[in-house]
């Protein structure tokens, strides 16, 4: 049996779907919503370009074990955009959370939050991961930032890690939790979410 199998996750803000093909128009329209692939730094697909993105997602969960899902908006029912387990290590109980983006619209909202409790709550009640990791580029700071929040700690950078699609080298900054850090980590994203918000 795979260490992650596809599956849904819900909340109150969000629900987890495995990611299908059914879902290429409504994350072409959550990716344009704030023409997102314009962010150098990121992987986030055109909106002409979102069927082959999928398609690429798919076959990482066929051929490496990964588990990409779509994310969708509880109160208004739309896609809203993506995120995914990956580099899923089951020897050593660990996996990186990563691919995720969101409409702009949705982000700096509720969505990304319950999104990572969920996401966090799976894998480390769930599957028994000793460790989650995140990585992003050095310059993609609303995403350090959206890390650092979570209460996940940074533990370095990877130089010139990955080169990207026009050559340019990426420096990959490193965040991880790790199993004695989560009841914590968990409170926290929990308060977050019942917290007023002005």
């Amino acid at each position: 049996m795979a260490f992650v199998a596809p599956l849904a996750l819900a909340g109150r803000h969000v629900r987890l779907e495995p990611l299908g093909r059914e879902h290429v128009d409504a994350l072409a329209a959550a990716a344009a919503d704030g023409e997102l692939s314009r962010l150098w730094f990121t992987g986030v697909p055109a909106p002409e370009a979102t069927a082959a993105w999928v398609d690429a997602a798919l076959e990482m969960r066929e051929r490496c074990g990964a588990l990409p899902f779509a994310v969708r908006d509880l109160a208004s029912g739309a896609i809203v955009g993506s995120t995914r387990y990956f580099h899923v290590e089951a020897a050593h109980r660990r996996l990186e959370i990563g691919h995720t983006w969101y409409a702009r619209r949705v982000q700096r909202t509720a969505v990304n939050t319950e999104c990572k409790l969920l996401l966090l709550t799976h894998a480390f009640e769930t599957l028994g991961c000793i460790a989650v990791e995140f990585r992003t580029s050095f310059f993609n700071f609303a995403s350090r930032a959206a890390i650092a929040r979570l209460g996940a700690k940074q533990d370095g950078i990877l130089r010139s890690h990955q080169i990207l699609a026009d050559g340019t080298l990426r420096d990959t900054v490193v965040f991880s939790i790790i199993a004695p850090e989560w009841p914590a980590v968990k409170r926290h994203l929990r308060f977050e979410l019942e917290r007023p918000r002005c």
